[in-house]
């Protein structure tokens, strides 16, 4: 268990420094594991911290999931845009296309006058 990250302390004898002593809550039995007060409080702040991020995390994968959603529905928008604009487009070439023909009729015309 020594591989723990937060590094328990193998405590061998119990300490008797007084009320002070926080580093050590052991059992008093030879070769138990304890964490210290430091320890503990510093994997406390890394889960906290940890916490924190996947709260932060969620909250900008909710609002990036709502952007996309506004995106989607202005694509549409775009999509039914665009699709009314080459609709009008192909209306109004046709329209160029049969004045061309009238006025190159007309000319024909005038020039038939000529002869």
């Amino acid at each position: 268990m020594s591989e723990l990250p937060w590094g328990p302390v193998a405590v061998e004898e119990q300490r008797g420094d007084g009320p002070d002593d926080q580093s050590s809550q052991s059992s008093g039995e030879p070769g138990t594991l304890a964490l210290s007060l430091d320890d503990f409080s510093s994997l406390e702040d890394r889960i906290l911290r940890a916490v924190n991020l996947v709260k932060r995390e969620r909250l900008a994968r909710a609002a990036a999931d709502e952007r996309a959603a506004q995106a989607e529905a202005r694509l549409r928008d775009q999509e039914q845009l665009a699709e009314q604009a080459q609709k009008e487009i192909g209306v109004l070439r046709a329209e160029r296309d049969h004045v061309r023909q009238r006025v190159e009729k007309l000319l024909s015309q005038l020039d038939a006058l000529e002869l």
